[in-house]
């Protein structure tokens, strides 16, 4: 430092400590994106394969259900404890091995020449994506300062609307294309290049970091849940088929019992001291028990009615997967749309008043689509459902849009991170559940009735999954919490 700049004081002036941002900051966000894209598509994409991938491999109709259920179910027991796996090991490292195991996962359901083997990739994609979609989001905190984290995360909205939008037409088309005659397989094998880039990305642009803070695992507490949730889910699948034998209500009820007994586990874990997978204390909060009913219903519905609508579409309209994927295509929009809006200050001003005004509008929407399927029959056409699913889509974009803020606002700043990840669990359960429920009901019609028959009776399914959210929103606070000064 020059003399001139010390002055005549002799002291120099502060310097700013701050240090400079991460340099390769924004293409390691590209890098996470690209891992929230293959998680986003392969959510959607069984739902329009699904009964070309039982046309070739057989089985029966539960594995166009499994196809979607396996998937959420393990990404719901592996997200309960994903991201500490990245605070223990760090965050880069656990990135590479959810995403080549993903993409290992992926090329295993391109190759699966059995209904076995692809339902067991199928898990094994859902398991290391519960690995990978954490880490991103704990880097993304570690390398932005705090003025660009808003910019940061909004990437991912765009991300989101993209895929909701082009996502079921890419899968429709990949597999009307039947390019090189891989037909349904397309859809996984698109993930390899994918992965591979992202491999590549995250060695060349992503830090290694871990929380100084980092929870011990809960071994124990994943494993209650883990067998909870196949109890719930697996007689919503297989009850149908089987003729709904007794043993089959004794596991829904035995989930019941596991669940009690992983709630008792974690109060004593927290007890003696030790890291709870679920903060005991946050079912003691009106707001979050209120959120995880709302949560499970509203998600039960609104992934069991993308399943049923495209089922509806090539099994009972006789379209081809790309037609159902255009078809489809009003619903996206609306969500985008809707969550523009919100994005623009109305779910900061409305609360949870738009989380009500939004669960209305898809029941009015659902209610057009009962009167269009009763009007038209079997000559309904994609441009008569466009109103209804228009309407459907805006009003689940207005509930998802501030749903979470919402919710996290009624615990404890030191909870949040516990109610999150519970949250998020939440929402894959409810995922594997609507594919159990809804699907369930439309394939015990479909025989006798009809497809027509079989979607307007999932419809009032859904119809009164939205009124339980409805309810259990009442208990959630007004208005989301205001950001500390400087957070996004």
């Amino acid at each position: 430092m020059s003399q001139a700049a010390v002055g005549e004081t002799g002291v120099a002036p502060p310097t700013d400590t701050t240090p400079a941002p991460y340099r390769w900051r924004w293409l390691a966000l590209a890098v996470i994106l690209a891992a929230e894209v293959m998680d986003l598509l392969d959510a959607l994409v069984t739902n329009l394969a699904g009964p070309a991938i039982r046309a070739d491999l057989g089985g029966s109709a539960t594995l166009i259900q499994w196809l979607g259920a396996g998937y959420t179910l393990a990404m719901a027991v592996g997200l309960v404890t994903g991201g500490r796996l990245g605070d223990l090991y760090g965050r880069r490292r656990m990135f590479l091995v959810g995403v080549l195991g993903f993409t290992a996962a992926s090329a295993l359901c391109a190759l699966s020449v059995a209904p076995g083997m692809l339902v067991a990739s199928r898990v094994a994609q859902g398991l290391f994506g519960a690995v990978l979609i954490p880490q991103g989001l704990g880097i993304i905190k570690e390398v932005f300062p705090p003025r660009e984290m808003a910019a940061a995360f909004g990437a991912f909205g765009p991300v989101m609307g993209i895929s909701a939008v082009g996502g079921p037409i890419l899968a429709g088309w990949l597999v009307d294309a039947d390019i090189a005659g891989t037909g349904w397989r397309a859809i996984f094998l698109i993930n390899l290049p994918i992965g591979l880039l992202a491999t590549l990305g995250a060695l060349r642009f992503l830090p290694e970091s871990r929380s100084t803070h980092a929870s011990r695992l809960d071994l124990p507490g994943v494993g209650l849940v883990a067998v909870g949730a196949v109890l719930l889910v697996y007689p919503l699948v297989q009850g149908r088929e089987q003729g709904w034998p007794g043993w089959m209500f004794a596991m829904l009820a035995a989930a019941a019992v596991v669940f009690a007994i992983f709630a008792r586990y974690e109060v004593r874990r927290q007890r003696a001291g030790r890291d709870p997978l679920v903060v005991p204390t946050l079912f003691r909060r009106r707001a979050f028990t209120g959120g995880l009913v709302a949560g499970l219903a509203f998600f039960t519905a609104l992934t069991g009615f993308s399943l049923v609508f495209s089922l509806y579409l090539q099994l009972g309209l006789g379209y081809s997967p790309l037609h159902a994927g255009l078809a489809g295509v009003p619903q996206a929009l609306g969500m985008v749309i809707a969550f523009v809006i919100a994005g623009a200050g109305l779910a900061r001003r409305l609360g949870r008043t738009l989380i009500h005004a939004g669960l209305l509008v898809v029941l009015a929407g659902v209610g057009g689509m009962l009167l269009t399927l009763r009007l038209a029959g079997p000559d309904v056409t994609p441009w008569r459902l466009v109103p209804a699913l228009l309407v459907v889509g805006f009003g689940m974009g207005l509930v998802m849009a501030p749903f979470f803020d919402i919710v996290l606002s009624g615990v404890e700043p030191a909870e949040t991170g516990s109610a999150s990840g519970t949250l998020t669990a939440v929402q894959q359960l409810g995922g594997a559940l609507g594919v159990a429920l809804l699907g369930t009901v439309f394939f015990a019609r479909l025989p006798d009735d009809g497809a027509g028959s079989a979607v307007r009776a999932t419809l009032w399914v859904e119809a009164a999954l939205l009124a339980v959210t409805v309810a259990a929103a009442f208990l959630l606070p007004r208005q989301a919490r205001e950001p500390e000064p400087g957070q996004h």
